[in-house]
């Protein structure tokens, strides 16, 4: 990999980023809200941002930038295309149960559903997603689906996951935003109480999460070389001795009479 210390330091910053912000959301619903439950008030509603946060943004991030991760180009595309749908399905269930909890709350509170442009933004992108994730295990996890179809819609797989990411970051600083001016005591939002503080750092470090996703997943020298590379790289390396060496020669194909390697194997 072009650059691996400089990956190696965006992609550590940018999952620290993400962990204190899963971090700043729980303190903010557990220290300057109500706290977490299921009973139809705001302890229920305050699921809504805490799972927003983890699934929908922060377990989304990892999805989308785990084919980059240099030290899993040894393992198979496979197994790399059932993690990365196992993490999305993971933060799609996290994201459902949050529109639920919301929905709910709203329904019990008697307040309108769908009337900001924060759901509006919210609701396309849940949408959006679950059509991305049922399409690409569709064509790249069935084997059912023909390669010149995969190669076709590969680039709006990719378009069109970097899009959804983006629209639920705008959808969150939307949320937050909404409920500061709708849910603050005491002082109003204009005059900048500890709560709308804590809450603003908590909304520039989403968009700092998602700047660095999105430049990691956007850099083509960091891209997963292609398995034709990745087993011409590894036929080319020199086989150490011991139990790698047996590992090594196990992976590649058996091209010599079996005599010869029997030979070999002998002497190592």
């Amino acid at each position: 990999m072009e650059n691996y210390r400089l990956f190696l330091a965006l992609l550590i910053f940018a999952f620290a980023v993400g962990f204190v912000s899963v971090v700043f959301v729980l303190r903010w619903v557990l220290h300057f809200r109500e706290g977490l439950g299921w009973d139809g008030k705001e302890a229920e509603f305050n699921w809504h941002p805490l799972l927003v946060v983890i699934g929908f943004i922060f377990l989304q991030g990892i999805a989308i930038v785990v084919y980059r991760l240099p030290w899993t180009w040894k393992c198979s595309k496979l197994m790399m295309k059932f993690i990365h749908a196992g993490l999305n399905v993971l933060a799609f269930i996290l994201a459902a149960i949050s529109l639920v909890a919301v929905f709910d709350f709203h329904n019990t509170k008697n307040i309108p559903n769908m009337y900001s442009l924060h759901s509006w933004v919210g609701l396309t992108a849940i949408i959006l997603y679950s059509l991305q994730i049922v399409l690409g295990i569709g064509i790249y996890l069935l084997p059912v689906s023909p390669v010149h179809l995969r190669a076709v819609f590969m680039p709006i797989h990719v378009y069109s996951g970097l899009f959804i990411f983006t629209s639920v970051i705008a959808a969150a600083l939307m949320g937050i935003t909404e409920k500061l001016i709708f849910a603050l005591k005491g002082l109003a939002y204009k005059d900048s109480p500890e709560e709308a503080t804590f809450v603003n750092v908590l909304g520039l470090l989403i968009s700092v999460f998602g700047g660095l996703i999105l430049w990691i997943a956007t850099r083509p020298s960091w891209k997963r070389p292609s398995e034709q590379v990745l087993r011409s790289q590894h036929s080319r390396e020199p086989t150490p001795a011991g139990t790698k060496a047996s590992t090594a020669m196990s992976e590649r194909p058996d091209t010599e009479p079996s005599s010869e390697a029997h030979g070999r194997n002998g002497k190592m």
